[in-house]
């Protein structure tokens, strides 16, 4: 399942040259790591996901994750940025 938020695009100052396909890393930051992976296996579904847990809050309460994967182009990319970021069990993503 996808989810969608409002868009709340701004204006940036360059968009960086990207040659796809290319392996791209989301760090995904939540409360709940087991959702966590399962929020990002679904975004990146058919694709395939290497999960690595990257960090943990001092009181242990957020979890960041590393999800790398390869994307085949610019649409893709955004795309499972968007649902990963408007996903309520996601705090953050980078």
């Amino acid at each position: 399942m996808k989810f969608h938020c409002k868009d709340q695009t701004a204006a940036s100052p360059e968009r960086p040259e990207i040659d796809y396909p290319c392996t791209w890393v989301y760090k995904v930051i939540g409360q709940n790591r087991t959702l966590l992976k399962e929020v990002i296996i679904t975004a990146c579904a058919p694709e395939d996901v290497s999960i690595s847990h990257s960090n943990a809050s001092s009181g242990g309460k957020y979890h960041s994750l590393n999800a790398e994967l390869t994307v085949k182009d610019e649409a893709t990319r955004l795309a499972i940025y968007e649902s990963l970021k408007c996903h309520p069990v996601v705090k953050l993503v980078l």
